[in-house]
């Protein structure tokens, strides 16, 4: 094996910037979490059929169709909350 020499013949990576110092204390940015259902539609399709895998767009589809069921189910559970609550307060007032 030939020695290594300290030249890189051109070929090699630049030197990195250095760093600007960190504030002691200072707290790193954090990326917000993401919600999302693609670990548990995983999950039910392993269970379902083991050898079938989803494409990222595939997952990303039933992402938003979980979502968008979620939504209408929490919609309706809310209205329908709403209307047994009102309904029970008008017929206490009416007798």
């Amino acid at each position: 094996m030939p020695a290594k020499s300290g030249k890189t013949g051109g070929k090699g990576k630049a030197p990195k910037a250095p760093k600007a110092p960190r504030v002691k204390g200072a707290k790193k940015g954090r990326r917000k979490a993401v919600r999302s259902w693609s670990l548990y539609i995983f999950k039910v399709l392993k269970q379902v059929h083991s050898d079938t895998g989803i494409s990222n767009r595939a997952m990303s589809i039933m992402n938003s169709f979980i979502n968008d069921i979620f939504d209408r189910l929490a919609t309706e559970a809310g209205t329908q909350y709403f209307v047994y609550y009102s309904w029970k307060s008008i017929l206490v007032q009416k007798l």
